[in-house]
């Protein structure tokens, strides 16, 4: 039976990518009523049903490596999170809270600051430096004038990646950057709302030369963290694993407890405040989650 990977998911229609060609199919009816989804990203079995080859029917789901939630893509290597320096003004609070995610998804993560050209080179640092300092892959980019392009290509080389980030941000406008040929849709930021629009209206996975896909993903603003518990969120700012390493005490959340060894990395310049700042906000959400859940 042929194998392939879904490319695309709409309507109903799955695109599975099959040797040099691509073909449309449906889902069999068992499938759904076993509650198997479908994702792209995700490598099925299928049969064809038609003498041309075009068009067939998704059999079976082969066992994903990983799985996001929102986005929905599967098999993903990497998240590539992209964040605008300026149009929309960046919320790094949302940042923190989509890197804290896709920690929790065990994904290598490439954080991206597009337009770089409508800020100074001092700005455009200051906002990369919290998370180059915690450890993070970064991309300093402008899709307009070509900047960082080639270093966003090299880390997407071979990896099947996904993109995320609020919508007007530039995430099609850097893939059409990397590959011309795409033409993806780009949208203008609201000068009422300060906002994008979402230009990317369903997930598919794009061919990046050399080897590797891009999943664009419709755009988000909200991230939910109902499977994080609060005591593992720390574990999720990878700056804080090693001074974690000196709290007296075991349980310590790194927030009100005394002889925190986080708190101290904060005093010393290892740990950014701004940082700790954003965790301790997804800290208070999630404990009053869990405190209405009864936990």
């Amino acid at each position: 039976m042929p194998e392939g990977r879904v490319i695309k998911a709409y309507s109903g229609h799955y695109f599975v990518s099959h040797k040099d060609d691509v073909v449309d199919c449906k889902i069999r009816g068992r499938l759904q009523k076993e509650g198997k989804d479908v994702l792209v990203g995700d490598i099925v079995s299928f049969t064809f049903t038609d003498p041309e080859g075009m068009y067939g029917v998704v059999e079976d789901v082969l066992p994903r490596k990983t799985r996001l939630v929102r986005p929905p893509v599967a098999n993903v290597d990497q998240a590539v999170i992209v964040m605008a320096c300026h149009e929309p003004a960046p919320d790094l609070e949302l940042l923190d809270r989509i890197l804290v995610a896709v920690e929790a998804d065990g994904l290598d993560i490439v954080i991206c600051f597009n337009k770089i050209d409508l800020v100074s080179r001092y700005a455009a640092e200051k906002l990369a430096k919290p998370y180059r300092k915690a450890g993070y892959a970064i991309v300093k980019a402008s899709a307009r004038a070509g900047w960082g392009i080639a270093r966003l290509r090299k880390a997407l080389a071979g990896r099947l990646s996904v993109f995320a980030g609020p919508s007007g941000v530039g995430k099609s406008a850097l893939l059409n950057a990397l590959e011309p040929g795409l033409r993806l849709e780009t949208g203008r930021v609201s000068s009422r709302t300060g906002r994008g629009r979402h230009t990317t209206r369903y997930s598919h996975l794009l061919k990046i030369e050399p080897a590797g896909y891009v999943a664009d993903t419709p755009g988000f603003s909200k991230l939910d963290l109902d499977k994080i518990d609060k005591r593992a969120l720390a574990h999720l700012f990878p700056e804080f694993r090693m001074p974690m390493e000196n709290c007296k005490f075991t349980t310590c959340l790194h927030h009100m407890e005394p002889d925190c060894g986080v708190k101290e990395a904060i005093e010393i310049g290892d740990i950014v405040q701004a940082r700790y700042d954003n965790y301790v906000k997804l800290l208070l959400e999630i404990a009053e989650r869990e405190r209405r859940r009864g936990r």
